[in-house]
């Protein structure tokens, strides 16, 4: 076929389907070139290192709770009665080649993945990117973020260590204090009385399946939207880089990197050493168990509810235990206030316009001090989640711990708030000093009546709503500045 035909055939293509214009479009879409925009592609391909470590560990994994005898190379264990999944994840990581590799890796990778979550949320609260036309992806991102949580716990729980066994009456205890469907929800979860034999599967089903489908239709969400809008940008950011091939050669440099971090930190440092833990017994409790690092404000708020128990006057009488409050009233309220917040946000200031431009935090004094009244507030209750740990290391009573973390759970959030909001009114103070009189050169002159002045840069370009300079060599074309002795003139 002659290169004539061949531009006809295409040409005719293109009339009857169209398909060269979005696509040429793709291609040449621009990205912000900035760091901060970095955090939700680490949280994609923490993914992806997940989706494929966790193919290779479900090859080896198996999701029973039938007794088994351990039989392995691991001596301390051999011969111990145990369920076959626990066998299993003895097996992969002293049997299997590279077992204990993948799962390290696995495990490392969802850290990371929350790591990287909760760095993508603060910054698109604090730069205010959550604001029209971007709110679904603000939902979006939640809905990662709690969803990611769910799964990292559900595989945590079906290893069926002392550890998550742990967990799993923990589980077992918040299921119960829920009213009237408490008993109802636990038996229907554990298939009969605690712990039964078939949570494990169930657990399985979820972490591998279930909750991974809704992440990967959510990531695809993201991924969508972020296309289809327009780039949100700093004010007074010029240029980017291009879909193709500059970002895309930027994004494979990033996946492998972050690959490469995840095997490093998988084959370097250990984590989660089942082993050393043993089989889960429901009459046993781990010696100063914990929760991830992510979840732990969950165990501090269960450990800082004061015993207080309510009793609902329904037939017989229904009585709420403290738990309930603090592990299901309280993760209820912190999904449904940051998914309603930009809307809240909207109708307090009646702003509902299309924002395309990013606010600097100090910009925005009100929405970064609740948001720093709120990392107050998880910090608070994560090192109330680290209170026995933190008693049996400093030897500090652990009562007197329990009432530092209640104190400082009604104090220090105000505080954070009053503090933050301060620092963003003085940081804005400086700016319109340095726009009114210019910025600081460190040139010290004397004046003919002896006293003495420092000179200041003018600012020959207007600034308004730009990050403002604060040292000479940060300044564009600038006017000269006036000489002490000309405006001392000017003066007299």
């Amino acid at each position: 076929m002659s290169k004539r035909a061949t531009g006809r055939a295409g040409s005719v293509t293109e009339q009857r389907l169209g398909a060269a214009t979005p696509l040429r479009g793709l291609l040449n879409k621009v990205f912000p070139d900035h760091w901060s925009f970095l955090l939700g592609e680490i949280m994609l391909y923490s993914f992806v290192a997940l989706a494929v470590t966790g193919v290779v560990l479900a090859l080896f994994f198996d999701p029973s709770a039938r007794d088994a005898v351990y039989d392995g190379s691991y001596a301390p264990l051999r011969g111990t009665h145990m369920s076959a999944a626990y066998a299993s994840t003895v097996d992969i990581s002293f049997d299997v080649r590279g077992g204990l590799l993948m799962r390290q890796m696995h495990h490392w990778a969802a850290l990371l993945f929350i790591a990287a979550c909760i760095g993508y949320l603060l910054r698109v609260f604090f730069t205010g990117a959550f604001r029209r036309p971007r709110r679904l992806k603000w939902t979006a991102g939640l809905l990662v973020f709690w969803i990611g949580v769910a799964t990292s716990y559900t595989g945590y729980m079906m290893l069926d260590d002392g550890m998550s066994g742990t967990g799993m009456q923990i589980l077992q205890g918040i299921l119960l204090s829920i009213p009237v469907v408490g008993t109802w929800l636990a038996s229907s979860i554990f298939g009969g009385e605690f712990p039964g034999d078939v949570i494990i599967g169930r657990l399985y089903l979820l972490h591998v399946l279930l909750l991974p489908a809704l992440l990967v239709v959510l990531l695809s969400v993201l991924i969508g939207l972020r296309l289809r809008l327009r780039p949100a940008r700093w004010r007074g950011a010029r240029g980017g880089v291009r879909f193709f091939p500059q970002y895309t050669i930027r994004q494979g440099g990033l996946l492998v990197f972050v690959f490469a971090v995840v095997a490093l930190l998988g084959g370097l440092f250990g984590i989660n050493p089942v082993w050393i833990f043993g089989p889960a017994r429901a009459a046993d409790v781990s010696a100063l168990s914990q929760p991830a690092w992510y979840v732990m404000f969950l165990d501090g708020a269960v450990r800082l509810m004061p015993p207080w128990e309510l009793t609902i006057p329904i037939g017989a009488g229904y009585t709420v235990p403290p738990i309930f409050w603090a592990a299901v009233v309280l993760p209820g309220l912190l999904v449904a206030l940051p998914m309603a917040y930009p809307r809240i946000e909207a109708r307090v200031r009646r702003d509902h316009r299309v924002h395309h431009l990013l606010d600097r935090p100090r910009d925005a004094p009100g929405r970064t001090a609740l948001g720093a009244m709120a990392v107050t507030f998880y910090l608070v209750l994560t090192a109330a989640g680290a209170a026995d740990a933190i008693a049996l290391t400093f030897n500090i009573s652990t009562n007197a711990l329990t009432w530092a973390g209640r104190i400082g759970l009604v104090v220090l959030p105000p505080l954070a708030y009053r503090v933050t909001h301060r620092i963003c009114l003085g940081l804005q103070q400086h700016d319109r000093q340095v726009l009114a009189h210019g910025v600081e050169t460190g040139i010290i002159r004397r004046l003919p009546d002896g006293g003495f002045t420092e000179l200041h840069q003018p600012l020959a370009t207007p600034y308004a709503g730009l990050p403002v300079p604060k040292k000479t060599n940060h300044l564009g074309p600038v006017a000269p500045a006036p000489r002490p002795l000309d405006r001392h003139r000017k003066a007299a």
